[in-house]
């Protein structure tokens, strides 16, 4: 038995904050790199910044879309790990490899042929174009690196291994945090490269970053060269849903900094800063989606549907106690982040926005959590589905809004907190009270066996009945 696992049944609090803390600082390591990035590209004024949204964006919908394969892996390996089967979390790391691998190089190549289009797309024009464009060339190079860190971050976190990724997000971040004046101002002898030097110095700490996590994560599992057709299955099974379901995420995101930077450029400038603190929270509350789903994938792996049940319910109530009170902070640090992100011709739209983006964040934690758990179920069609709604939804929101009315900002903040409303209901309904054909449902009181998930990718190889192999157990 993991000891991390176990030690839930009597911990079980103490135990899913010891596996979110370490996550929680590794995954705000990156958006804190990214503010740093905004603030510091804010000194050369509102067009590159707004060029830096319009440019992150897109790359997040480039990327994010393959989150797939962290995900997958994770899931995969916590099973594997709960069921006693370290050959099959092996073969499936060494797939998801190369996986990455080769996505990761076809993608980048593939999105450069679209830049000035995409770019145009997203209604950026003159300077705020050809600073986005510089940006993108830049930041594709370092697609396969970030690609190749999801599968080897998914494969220690289906381990329960928190603290490798820890050091290596800290460590990437600082180092590119101390290259960005460098590199975007100059010094001595280096010349000042603007905007493009923001680029390179987050290329350059992503190789760093996936050349650590292989060895990390090979180091635990080992690699093999035999690869199992139905394990390219599994992730091209979870990648077909992911895809669509990330790609509706990022399609809503695309089309809200769409419709901000439409608004004008002060408007695109106060979003940016309020996206990269959106993010920043984002990461902060996917802490507890992470550790739920390595939990729950284990324990289901190991038969044992009632302590995943739990599982779900103490990360839920973490999630919503964070987002309180990431909202309350939110309110009280709004002059310090109007003075560190936001130009003084944007200041004017900020606030408003803000307040709507801070106020959102209770019910964003809850569908960050609930992701997490369904992560961890492997049903991601579910979660596909639910996504496709509420992007529909958030995206008629946005068509609505009157450009030129001078509340336009605050009205796509509006859209965006509809947005996450339907996603956390959908979340929460599905595990309470078990909407559908729910993995986590509670079996009928005196049933002997449990209910069977249809979007189960992979079942763990066991003779016995799931629901007896943890009778007994004190949860």
């Amino acid at each position: 038995m993991n000891p991390e696992a176990d030690r839930f049944r009597s911990h079980p609090h103490r135990t899913l904050a010891a596996l979110a803390i370490p996550t929680v600082i590794s995954l705000v390591a990156e958006p804190v790199a990214g503010i740093a990035d905004t603030a510091f590209i804010a000194r050369l004024g509102t067009s590159p910044l707004a060029a830096l949204g319009v440019a992150t964006t897109l790359l997040s919908g480039v990327i994010w879309v393959f989150n797939f394969l962290g995900i997958g892996t994770q899931t995969e390996v916590a099973r594997a790990f709960g069921s006693g089967d370290p050959r099959r979390a092996r073969t499936l790391l060494s797939t998801a490899l190369w996986l990455a691998a080769l996505l990761g190089t076809g993608l980048g190549a593939l999105a450069w042929s679209f830049l000035a289009e995409v770019v145009a797309w997203m209604g950026a024009r003159g300077e705020v174009a050809l600073g986005a464009i510089e940006y993108l060339e830049i930041r594709l190079l370092g697609v396969p690196a970030v690609l190749l860190t999801f599968v080897g971050f998914g494969a220690l976190r289906g381990l329960q291994d928190m603290r490798t990724p820890l050091w290596i997000s800290l460590s990437i971040s600082a180092v590119n945090i101390a290259l960005d004046p460098l590199l975007i101002f100059g010094a001595g002898p280096i010349p000042a490269f603007g905007i493009a030097g923001a680029a390179w110095a987050t290329t350059l700490t992503q190789w760093i970053a996936a050349a650590w996590a292989l060895a990390a994560s090979t180091r635990r599992l080992g690699l093999t060269a035999s690869f199992e057709g139905h394990q390219v299955r599994t992730l091209f099974v979870v990648g077909r849903d992911m895809v669509i379901r990330t790609g509706s995420l990022l399609l809503f995101l695309v089309l809200a900094t769409r419709a901000a930077t439409e608004i004008g450029s002060e408007a695109g400038a106060a979003h940016q800063g309020i996206r990269q603190i959106w993010m920043l929270g984002a990461q902060l509350l996917d802490a507890y989606a992470y550790a739920a789903q390595s939990l729950i994938g284990y324990f289901l792996g190991a038969g044992a549907l009632a302590t995943a049940r739990r599982v779900a319910g103490v990360a839920c109530v973490w999630a919503l106690a964070t987002g309180i009170v990431l909202a309350l902070l939110m309110l009280g640090l709004e002059p310090g982040v109007e003075f560190l992100l936001v130009p003084a011709s944007a200041v004017a739209v900020f606030g408003p926005a803000w307040l709507v983006a801070a106020l959102c964040q209770p019910l964003n934690a809850l569908s960050f959590a609930t992701d997490g758990i369904h992560f961890g179920t492997a049903d991601y069609a579910y979660l596909r589905n639910a996504m496709i709604a509420a992007t529909a939804a958030g995206a008629i929101s946005l068509a609505a809004i009157d450009r030129s009315s001078g509340d336009a900002l605050t009205y796509v903040w509006f859209a965006t907190a509809l947005w996450i409303l339907i996603r956390s209901v959908a979340g929460v309904v599905r595990i309470w009270p078990g909407l559908g054909h729910a993995p986590l449902r509670e079996p009928p009181e005196g049933s002997a066996s449990q209910s069977p998930d249809p979007t189960a990718l992979e079942r763990p190889e066991q003779g016995d009945d799931p629901q007896s192999r943890e009778h007994g157990r004190p949860d």
